[in-house]
């Protein structure tokens, strides 16, 4: 019997971090392994409802600029016979939230860091931070071979301990059913996910002016509240922005701004209605993306920007790379995906041949077999 134990945000926060763990943490358990014990990173940012995953405890808090907490976080996360942390610039308090090393410095039971952020230029502070944190962990753990790939290039970390495991996906049944009436009349292009700046929306909507882009010309839907850190520094200037660049470019008519948040049954039954998946993001360093494993999942054709996760999710066809910032790619890709069938069918294809082996049962045992290994090097 082995203890699992977290270190993250998690909900009622929302985030993508938040949401990965508690797929993560609710596949982990077996019928010989009991549930998995969370500290949660209380960001004090407003939240939704408590929603738990159905093998899961949180056990703890870790408050940022808190000591106590630290203390009392490595002694909970001790107490498990393996302590999975997430690690994101920013979240443990202190400057690029380096208080991390006050948890991981006090813990002695192996410790697997799963790096959700590994960039290529990073400052000097955050190239010691990353270094010192792996240094400290008994794993680490990337999700792409680039992320791998850049830690070799650009860090000083030991490259017996790192290991490549994918974000994993919810597993969804791919919508392989005719499209319905009201979708044939007018395609649907969807972006999903928390709203802030650098997701890029504002060069989707900028496609949609580009009238050659599709006929009829498609419907932009964006799902998701502001990211609560944005609403904290700057409100809804972000959202009133995309709404003010819709009507100056006279297609506000073509732009659904939803703000609701959803998960679950309900996200999937939004991506069954879309036609294409947009991932316009601003990034050329993001090396992990939870949406784009979850369109491809879905068997959703993919249109993103160069971003590296991207270039190696979609280098097996299943969507098609545009440029940063370039409005008029985005819309000669839509133009490709939606006024032929075949290119479509053979994205879908792909698609759901690229997340096989990346639903989250099969990558928490990935984790199971990473942590059990840990444990028989430390016997031995």
């Amino acid at each position: 019997m082995t203890t699992f134990g977290f270190l993250s945000t998690y909900p009622p926060t929302r985030c993508g971090l938040a949401t990965f763990t508690d797929s993560l943490a609710s596949a982990m358990p077996t019928s010989s392994d009991p549930d998995s014990r969370v500290v949660r990173v209380d960001d004090l940012v407003p939240t939704g409802p408590a929603v738990l995953g159905p093998r899961t405890r949180v056990v703890g808090d870790l408050r940022p600029g808190n000591a106590k907490s630290r203390i009392d976080a490595a002694r909970i996360l001790d107490a498990c016979d393996v302590a999975i942390v997430q690690h994101e610039y920013g979240i443990y308090g202190g400057p690029d939230g380096d208080e991390i090393l006050d948890v991981l410095s006090r813990m002695s039971a192996p410790c697997i860091v799963v790096l959700h952020t590994v960039r290529e230029s990073p400052t000097a502070h955050q190239r010691w931070l990353l270094d010192r944190i792996a240094g400290l962990a008994s794993a680490v753990v990337v999700m792409t071979r680039a992320g791998a790939d850049l830690l070799a290039r650009r860090y000083s970390v030991a490259p017996s301990k790192v290991h490549v495991i994918p974000h994993g996906v919810p597993e969804w049944a791919p919508v392989t059913s005719a499209p319905s009436a009201a979708t044939r009349e007018r395609p649907t292009v969807l972006t999903w996910g928390l709203i802030g700046p650098g997701k890029g929306i504002e060069w989707g909507i900028r496609a949609l002016a580009e009238k050659n882009s599709a006929h009829p010309g498609p419907r932009y839907v964006v799902a998701g509240q502001t990211h609560p850190k944005v609403v904290a520094e700057s409100g809804e200037a972000y959202r009133d922005s995309l709404t003010a660049l819709a009507r100056d470019l006279h297609v506000e008519d073509d732009l659904v701004l939803d703000d609701r948040y959803r998960d679950g049954a309900e996200l999937a039954a939004l991506v069954a209605t879309a036609d294409v998946v947009l991932l316009p993001y601003d990034s050329r360093e993001q090396t992990t993306s939870g949406v784009l494993v979850e369109a491809i999942a879905a068997g959703k054709p993919v249109i993103a920007t160069r971003f590296p996760h991207a270039i190696e999710l979609l280098a097996g066809g299943a969507g098609i790379l545009v440029d940063h910032q370039n409005p008029r790619q985005i819309a000669l890709a839509l133009s490709a995906i939606l006024n032929r069938r075949e290119i479509a069918a053979g994205m879908s294809t792909a698609a759901i041949e690229e997340s096989h082996e990346t639903g989250w049962s099969a990558v928490a045992a990935q984790y199971r077999r990473l942590g059990h290994n840990l444990l028989r090097a430390n016997a031995a």
